[in-house]
């Protein structure tokens, strides 16, 4: 197996990985936000390992794309990428970082829009989403 083979593989089940994250924390935040809680200190940690997951995905990817010939017909699948990497910073952005139980609803309704945006990145690669 060559390297670009492994980085391609690690690639996917990254987004896989991405896809059952973001599903389990739309999960989470919605249950958080029929509990009526506001965002806590467990939330924010679990957010950040989000976007850590998904910065982590995005650099294979952007090395698949540069230095490999493995190489997507659809450009859509980058945007999707992109997007995904800038939806927390921005909803974080828009809250300003505060802890309220409207912050959980943004962050509910921004974790739901990451699990549609990761669901079409692989769908777009001609991927499916695999259960393992």
């Amino acid at each position: 197996m060559t390297l670009q083979e492994i980085i391609w593989e690690a690639h996917a089940r990254l987004g896989n990985a991405a896809f059952y994250y973001a599903a389990i924390m739309t999960l989470w935040g919605f249950w958080r936000i029929l509990k009526k809680r506001a965002v806590d200190s467990n939330y924010w940690g679990a957010i950040v390992i989000a976007e850590i997951l998904i910065l982590l995905q995005g650099a294979l990817g952007v090395y698949l794309y540069f230095f490999s010939e493995f190489r997507l017909a659809r450009q859509v699948h980058i945007l999707y990428g992109i997007v995904s990497a800038l939806v927390l910073p921005a909803a974080f952005a828009y809250t300003r970082g505060n802890q309220e139980r409207r912050d959980m609803i943004i962050y509910g309704a921004v974790f739901l829009i990451l699990t549609v945006l990761t669901a079409r990145a692989l769908m777009t690669a001609g991927m499916v989403i695999v259960i393992e």
